[in-house]
């Protein structure tokens, strides 16, 4: 189990779920390095961190093995949360996205072995579960991918597994259900879907629905992934290591109730927000239909418990966005 001393690496440590576990890990005493190449993270988002003595910025790109075993010097545990996400984005550049999420991928489990990290622990995603009709999604019960993204994310797991039978590296893969929060940019051709349409409401813009709105979500909160990342890091139970886990909060919105909370919620601040209509389009291409996952083998292995439903996070992401986006 870590000390408070432990030295981390945090990949993609500038982005919207990195910075997040950069302060959190920070504020628990730890010793954080932080890899980004601020293609997609933001060096706003740890600013506020340059000069603290526990915390240390590399720009640099996971496709540079050199970069990788530089960052991972010294340090004894990986959150490995670097990658270009957005399935459309795969689908436009399979090329890139291959090369970030796979290449790179490989050259940190590299650098992670050659360096003895105790344990490496990796954003993995619900995109995995591709065609499955199965619901909840159970961690061992997957389809076949439905876009360049989410192969992408599957080889992460066959590689992690075949370097813990390999070379003995621990691991533990963390699949993100729709993740959502502070930092999660609203701009941008692949903006995720709570920060564009809180964006477009703010603005007086009527959201785009891609579909009927009946395609749903497992929409997890930050705070959320926060507690998770730390159980994986925490954890002294043999049985949890070198196992893939859904981490999310166990319940679906589909977006037609994404899209009235969100107006619930948002004309506390302007009562002109809730008598916006959204607007259909087509549906999207590599979308799952709905994703609902199972987070009994969490529960079990790592003792996670998330605190924070959907509803509780869209109030303190508003509140946030709604600062952000006013200044």
């Amino acid at each position: 189990m870590p000390t408070i001393t432990s030295k981390i690496l945090i990949t993609g440590g500038a982005g919207f779920i990195g910075s997040n576990l950069c302060d959190h890990f920070i504020s628990k005493g730890y010793e954080v390095v932080c890899l980004d190449n601020l293609s997609t993270g933001f060096y706003e988002n740890i600013k506020h961190l340059k000069g603290h003595p526990d915390f240390t910025f590399i720009e640099g790109d996971i496709r540079d093995p050199d970069v990788c075993k530089n960052a991972v010097s010294g340090c004894e545990y990986v959150l490995h949360q670097a990658a270009l996400g957005s399935v459309p984005r795969s689908i436009n550049d399979p090329i890139t996205t291959n090369d970030v999420n796979i290449g790179g991928f490989l050259n940190m489990l590299v650098a992670a072995k050659d360096e003895k990290v105790k344990r490496f622990i990796f954003a993995a995603s619900s995109s995995t579960y591709g065609d499955s009709k199965i619901s909840p999604k159970e961690e061992d019960k997957i389809g076949k991918p439905l876009s360049p993204y989410a192969i992408t994310k599957y080889v992460n797991e066959l590689y992690a597994d075949v370097f813990h039978k390999t070379y003995g590296l621990d691991y533990i893969g963390l699949r993100y259900f729709n993740v959502f929060g502070q930092r999660q940019t609203p701009d941008g051709a692949y903006a995720a879907v709570i920060p564009k349409f809180v964006s477009q409401f703010m603005n007086g813009e009527a959201p785009v629905i891609n579909g009927d709105g009946s395609f749903s979500r497992d929409f997890t909160y930050i705070k959320n992934v926060i507690h998770m990342n730390e159980r994986a890091l925490q954890t002294n139970n043999p049985k949890a290591l070198n196992q893939i886990y859904n981490t999310a909060f166990g319940t679906t919105t589909s977006l037609n109730e994404l899209v009235e909370l969100l107006k619930q919620e948002l004309s506390h601040y302007d009562e002109n927000i809730k008598n916006i209509a959204p607007v259909y389009g087509p549906e999207r291409k590599g979308d799952i239909p709905h994703s609902l996952a199972s987070i009994d083998k969490a529960k079990t292995l790592l003792e996670y418990d998330p605190a924070y439903s959907i509803k509780d996070g869209i109030q303190e992401s508003i509140k946030w966005y709604w600062d952000f986006l006013k200044n």
